[in-house]
């Protein structure tokens, strides 16, 4: 059963689904799709077009699917679209797309947003991606399953964040950040594997030593990146992680954190 409370404003143009929770003072707006066992509490705003995916919990003051902060954005139609599971806590902000990054910001399944994050227009969030308290994503940002991101993290626009990255509190990333690896200060620098976490998350310790071989090879050889990567590709190729990561080294635009 669909709880509302009285003092919430939703849409009769909204799409509620079974077993939804709407608290005190929460707004709704049009084109609003929430899909079933939804819990949103007090005083959250939700604008479409936006489609929040099932058993997703919102928590105060959350503000979901506004206009982009871009001075670009005149008003055209853009999208939210958030998978299942997630944890949207409290002051959080997940803003639409905008025309110029393809129209859609896009967040998967399983993840946890902590107070304050912030995650702007045209943003691709991966699975089980966690943003510590205030972490601040700017436009256009893509950040791949299984990354975490410190408290007060900045990411620039057109950041990338890789596979399994851990980005230490405080940093300000301005480059890409490599997957597997432990990147932190500002600029940010990449100081090598996330040996525990990739441990927690089931990385054999053959795996953890291939990985290990690979940024050896990257941040303290006397290589380039280009030859470093042809040294990896050369010793390491074949390794479905090995492959990953040369892959997201050579898609690179903005270069990557070292």
């Amino acid at each position: 059963m669909t709880i509302i409370h009285p003092t919430a404003i939703v849409s009769p143009k909204a799409e509620l689904g079974k077993r939804v929770t709407v608290g005190p003072y929460t707004t709704i707006g049009d084109e609003v799709i929430i899909h079933d066992g939804v819990e949103i509490r007090s005083h959250c705003v939700i604008e479409g077009p936006t489609e929040i995916g099932a058993e997703c919990k919102i928590f105060p003051f959350a503000t979901i699917g506004l206009d982009p902060q871009d001075l670009k954005y005149k008003g055209e139609r853009s999208y939210l679209k958030i998978g299942e599971r997630n944890i949207i806590r409290e002051h959080v902000t997940i803003h639409r797309g905008t025309e110029g990054g393809g129209g859609i910001t896009r967040v998967g399944n399983d993840n946890l947003f902590m107070v304050g994050a912030h995650v702007a227009h045209d943003c691709q969030i991966g699975d089980h991606v966690i943003l510590a308290n205030v972490a601040s994503l700017g436009g256009h940002v893509t950040i791949e399953d299984h990354a975490t991101l410190g408290a007060h993290v900045g990411v620039h626009q057109f950041c990338r964040i890789g596979k399994y990255a851990f980005i230490g509190a405080y940093a300000v990333l301005v480059k890409d950040a490599l997957p597997y690896a432990t990147t932190w200060g500002d600029h940010a620098r990449c100081y090598g594997p996330n040996f525990v976490g990739l441990r927690r998350k089931g990385f054999t310790e053959e795996q953890i030593r291939i990985i290990h071989r690979a940024f050896r090879l990257l941040l303290q050889s006397k290589l380039n990146t280009s030859q470093a990567v042809e040294a990896i590709r050369a010793e390491l190729g074949g390794q479905p992680e090995i492959d990953y990561l040369i892959a997201f080294i050579e898609s690179s635009k903005r270069g990557v954190a070292k």
